[in-house]
């Protein structure tokens, strides 16, 4: 009996051992034959676009996408710097300068299999390219984890942007938000979607009311997930925070293995749809590059914060 028992402890052990490797097998997302759609026409006026690095996560790829191998890869902890005539803003806030505190309210389970580095502090690359923190028009998240809000406390008094679904969830949201929620949430101002339909999307928020950056709804990973479109001189960029870790999870398309997007996710269906809308609308519009927050074989190829400094904002263009 005791024997019996023991085989058939092991046969589950197998058979779970078995199940959970396999959610990390390749699983790429069905794509429909019809193709994306194409951009809105550029506008007259462009915007610049540079990252300010301000730390990195070490990993693998296994966790950042289904069929991911062993290799070793750096996540990107960057921010990325606006510039329009009308002002410059951010997307993201990166690590800030109490990272080690902040890396505490990590779900223990990824606190495991990561580790973190800190880079030159937020603050200190805008001073350096001439950024005074005050003359900021808005930090704008693309959701609120940790590791995108981490310089707030670094940059007081300048607006933080987010949509209401993702104010309720930080405020709301448990675990997930704890590093924002200690902010206040007071702090984190709403803007509404109250743009058509864009890209795709069924609603949009034109920041500064001339096309050039275009907010659009993209929940999933958080309930109030963005996706940021930046109309530039050469070409068009889509940021897209954390929908996808690695730019595999949109090329393929493939959501992140069920350990991960169990951490992270919430709400898997829904982006399984964004991701594969991501994939199409990449196919249809050549001069599009999307940026996941945290790739740095994909942010490595956008200009570094410096080469802002002095620079003008874009001229508008010809239509």
């Amino acid at each position: 009996m005791a024997r019996k028992l023991a085989a058939l402890s092991l046969t589950a052990l197998l058979v779970g051992a078995a199940a959970f490797a396999w959610t990390f097998t390749p699983a790429p997302l069905p794509v429909p034959q019809e193709p994306g759609p194409v951009l809105p026409p550029a506008p007259a006026q462009r915007v610049q676009l540079a990252v300010a690095e301000t730390g990195s996560m070490e990993s693998n790829a296994l966790f950042a996408y289904r069929g991911g191998s062993f290799e070793k890869r750096l996540f990107g902890m960057d921010v990325f710097v606006i510039r329009h005539p009308q002002g410059t803003i951010l997307f993201e806030a990166g690590f800030g300068s109490h990272l080690s505190e902040h890396f505490k309210t990590v779900p223990r389970l990824m606190r495991s299999v990561s580790k973190v580095h800190p880079a030159q502090r937020l603050t200190e690359q805008l001073a350096a390219a001439h950024i005074a923190p005050a003359s900021l028009k808005g930090i704008f998240l693309t959701h609120s984890h940790w590791d995108h809000v981490g310089a707030l406390p670094d940059l007081p008094g300048v607006p933080v942007y987010v949509n209401q679904a993702e104010r309720d969830f930080i405020e709301h949201g448990g675990e997930a938000t704890t590093l924002a929620r200690s902010f206040g949430v007071d702090k984190f101002q709403t803007y509404a979607f109250e743009g058509p339909a864009y890209a795709g999307f069924p609603a949009s928020h034109d920041v500064f009311g001339d096309g050039s950056v275009v907010l659009v709804p993209a929940g999933g990973h958080t309930p109030g997930a963005v996706i940021a479109f930046l109309r530039g001189a050469e070409r068009d960029y889509a940021l897209i925070g954390d929908l996808a870790w690695q730019k595999e999870g949109v090329d393929i398309p493939a959501e992140k293995p069920w350990m991960s997007r169990n951490m992270v996710d919430h709400d898997p269906a829904t982006l399984r749809g964004v991701l594969v809308q991501l994939h199409q609308l990449q196919a249809a519009n050549p001069k599009l590059l999307i940026v996941p927050s945290h790739d740095r074989r994909v942010t490595s190829q956008l200009p570094r914060l410096a080469a802002l400094a002095g620079a003008e904002p874009a001229a508008p263009s010809a239509p």
